[in-house]
């Protein structure tokens, strides 16, 4: 059975500005300083699990050239371009319809161009465990991240009874929680982050999409009849992945989670970024030719820069990226969205 890999990569990343921006966002950017991109990074991990002819990335249609540029050795045939944000739900459906009309009897994963994994190697073996599992079962796995804290910016998965020795059975998908209730998911032990990638057969999702959201499932057999994604694609409902078929088909008994810990990140803020980087002695995490003075507990990321020299500034966030200057309180770094709109 060949692996087909869905990278989603559709995103704006407006929490990142000015270093992501609609024109270019986040996924499209080395955020962490290595010489890779994140797209990059997230085609590079999947070394040996899939040749390059079986990646398929699905992303605005502005984005595309960008995808094409970065990921030169993916099919151009297999850069999907939406003519319309509809969330999750679609842009899998798209994807995995594409596939099997390629090829019927594909395993597939689902992941996100955005994340981070420090321990690839890890990453390659959970995944690789979790193929052989939809290979041989009717059965969705997504994976789920041990948390190492009470994290209230992630949703959780409540793993149940054990299938083998390590993937579980999915009782429960958690939408975010408060910080009380995060501590006592930590506390409890069988819920884990959902990292938001998923492994599956190709027919065991094609069926279950057709099961719990028929419409969506016709509209994939009109695209894939007639090639009109433009006049089709943005008809679709707006919905998750997880809204439309994880839930579902996790009371239905159909969804099982590999716990893992690869060092995994959705590095959705600035406060994940710090997390990321190396720091210095006063904890300060910086990319680019930065020389810090009396500084404590700062993100910086200022690449494009010849050089940035900072001066007595304690837990703030600074970056440059085409002549635009972020100087932001890391406390209010929720507020950024509403700093960068014109």
């Amino acid at each position: 059975m060949n692996t087909h890999v869905v990278i989603m990569a559709g995103g704006v990343g407006s929490r990142f500005w000015p270093l992501s921006t609609p024109e270019y966002p986040k996924q499209f950017i080395d955020i962490l300083g290595c010489g890779r991109t994140l797209i990059q990074l997230t085609v590079d991990r999947f070394k040996g699990i899939s040749p390059n002819a079986n990646f398929w990335v699905v992303t605005n249609a502005k984005y595309v050239d960008i995808v094409k540029q970065q990921l030169p050795d993916i099919p151009a045939e297999h850069i999907l371009a939406e003519p319309a944000a509809r969330n999750t739900a679609p842009c899998i459906a798209w994807a995995c319809w594409s596939i099997k009309k390629e090829d019927p009897n594909a395993n597939v994963v689902v992941t996100p161009a955005d994340a981070v994994v420090m321990n690839p190697e890890e990453f390659r073996r959970v995944i690789k465990h979790s193929l052989v599992f939809t290979e041989n079962w009717e059965a969705i796995v997504t994976i789920g991240i041990r948390p190492t804290r009470p994290e209230t910016g992630y949703g959780y998965v409540e793993a149940g009874q054990a299938m083998n020795s390590v993937i579980n059975k999915v009782k429960a998908f958690k939408e975010k929680p408060d910080h009380d209730t995060a501590v006592r998911y930590l506390e409890a032990g069988n819920y884990l982050w959902n990292a938001g990638i998923f492994v599956w057969n190709i027919e065991t999702i094609t069926d279950c999409i057709t099961k719990y959201k028929p419409q969506i499932a016709s509209q994939m057999d009109q695209i894939a009849a007639t090639g009109d994604v433009v006049g089709i694609f943005p008809q679709c409902e707006k919905i998750s992945i997880d809204f439309a078929v994880m839930e579902p088909a996790a009371a239905d008994g159909f969804v099982y989670t590999h716990p893992a810990d690869f060092g995994w990140s959705d590095l959705g803020n600035w406060a994940s970024l710090h997390d990321k980087l190396q720091k210095d002695e006063n904890n300060n995490g910086s990319v680019g030719n930065v020389k810090l003075y009396e500084c404590n507990n700062c993100v910086v990321h200022a690449e494009d820069a010849k050089k940035v020299v900072l001066q007595g500034l304690d837990g703030y966030i600074f970056s440059e990226k085409n002549g635009q200057i972020l100087l932001c309180k890391r406390s209010e770094e929720q507020r950024i969205r509403d700093f960068s709109v014109d």
